[in-house]
C-alpha cells in the first residue's frame, strides 16, 4: 500500500512524464506547486517507488519513468477525469446533428472525430459485429474445381463468394461439411464464425472425412472477408508523431498489425462492456506491449451493439481519452437508438 506522498509523488511523475515525454527527476517534481517536499526526500521516495516497481530509471543519473505497473496504479487510483472542453464537445455535438442514411458513414466520422481530438489511433467496431448472426451457409458447385459459397445471415443479409475446391473432394463432402457449419455455427456473431471453424467444424468434419484440412481451409476462404467493412480506423499514422516510435521496426510491427483484421476483431469484439484500459503488457500482443488501449463499449436498452477504442503509447493522457470515451459512446448509443428505430 503506497502512503500518500508516495501516492502524491507518483501522480506527479505520471502527469509530467504524459506532457514531456523525458524522464522525471526528483528537482523538476520538487518545482511543482502541489508536491510541498524537498527535492532529497522525493529523490529517496522515488528509489522507494522503483524497488517497488511503480517507477523504472531507463538510464544511469537520469529521472524516472513510470512502469506498467506505475500506470496501472494510476489509472484504478490516481487519474483525474478530465473535463471535455467545449470544443471538443461542440465537435462532438455536431457530428451527431448531422444526417447520415449510412450507417457505415456514422461509424468512419465517429473514428475521425476520435482520432483527431485525441492524436492517437482511433479503433471502432460497428453494430453488424455483435447483432448480425449466421442464419444458414450454403456451398453450391460452379465448376469442377470452383463453387459459390453463399452466407445468409438473421438480417436477411446475403453474402456470395466465390472459392477453389481442394482436389480429390466430392458434392457429398461439401454438403456434409455445410451441414456440420450449419449445426455447429448458426446463430454465432458473423465476427467469430472464421475463429470457431477449426475447433468447432474441424473436430466433427475429421470424424467423416480423412484429411479434412484442405476443406477447412476452403470453408476458412469462404467466411474471410465479411469482417472489412466492420472495423474502422482513423489516425493510424498518428503513432509516428510520438517519440516512443522512432524505432523503424517497432513502428513496422505496429502498422502490420493495424493491417490484421481479424486479429483487431478478436481484440476489440470480445472486451467487456463499459470502460476499460489495457496497460502495455496487459495487452495479448507483442506488437502493441509498449502502448496502451482504452476501450468503451455502446449499447441500446443492454444489448451492447459496438465498441470504440483508442490505441496510444503507454504514456498517454488516460484522464482525457476516458472522459472523451465516455461522452462518445453514450452519444453513440443515442444515435444508434434513432437509428434503428
Amino acid at each position: 500500500m503506497l502512503t500518500e506522498r508516495q501516492r502524491m509523488i507518483l501522480n506527479a511523475i505520471v502527469d509530467d512524464y504524459i506532457r514531456s515525454a523525458e524522464p522525471v527527476g526528483s528537482r523538476s517534481i520538487s518545482k511543482r506547486g502541489d508536491v510541498a517536499y524537498s527535492a532529497a526526500t522525493i529523490r529517496n521516495e522515488m528509489a522507494d517507488l522503483e524497488e517497488l516497481g511503480f517507477l523504472e530509471q531507463p538510464h544511469t543519473s537520469a529521472g524516472r519513468i513510470p512502469s506498467i505497473k506505475g500506470y496501472r496504479y494510476y489509472v484504478d487510483h490516481l487519474v483525474k477525469l478530465g473535463e471535455v472542453t467545449e470544443r471538443d464537445l461542440q465537435t462532438i455535438r455536431s457530428f451527431f446533428a448531422e444526417k447520415m442514411n449510412q450507417l457505415e458513414h456514422i461509424i468512419q466520422h465517429a473514428a475521425m472525430i476520435l482520432s483527431n481530438m485525441t492524436n492517437y489511433t482511433s479503433i471502432v467496431l460497428g453494430p453488424e459485429t455483435f447483432t448480425n448472426t449466421l442464419k444458414h451457409f450454403q456451398l453450391v458447385p460452379i465448376s469442377e474445381d470452383a463453387a459459390v459459397a453463399i452466407i445468409v445471415t438473421n438480417t436477411g443479409h446475403v453474402e456470395n463468394r466465390t472459392v477453389t475446391i481442394p482436389p480429390d473432394i466430392g458434392m457429398s463432402d461439401m454438403e456434409r461439411a455445410a451441414n456440420i457449419l450449419n449445426k455447429k455455427l448458426a446463430d454465432v456473431p458473423i465476427a467469430r464464425l472464421k475463429s470457431k471453424l477449426y475447433s468447432e467444424v474441424g473436430r466433427e468434419l475429421g470424424r467423416y472425412i480423412d484429411g479434412c484440412e484442405h476443406l477447412l481451409d476452403m470453408l476458412g476462404d469462404a467466411l474471410s472477408g465479411e469482417d472489412e467493412h466492420r472495423v474502422f480506423l482513423s489516425g493510424t499514422t498518428n503513432m509516428l508523431k510520438q517519440p516512443e516510435f522512432k524505432d523503424v521496426e517497432k513502428v513496422k510491427t505496429l502498422l502490420d498489425l493495424l493491417e490484421e483484421t481479424p486479429t483487431l476483431m478478436r481484440m476489440f469484439a470480445s472486451v467487456p462492456s463499459g470502460i476499460q484500459v489495457r496497460i502495455g503488457t496487459e495487452n495479448e500482443h507483442d506488437a502493441i506491449a509498449s502502448c496502451s488501449v482504452i476501450t468503451a463499449t455502446y449499447s441500446i436498452d443492454g444489448q451492447s451493439l459496438g465498441t470504440i477504442g483508442i490505441l496510444g503509447p503507454t504514456r498517454m493522457d488516460y484522464g482525457k481519452v476516458i472522459s472523451l470515451l465516455d461522452v462518445l459512446s453514450k452519444d453513440m448509443a443515442v444515435l444508434l437508438g434513432r437509428w434503428y428505430k
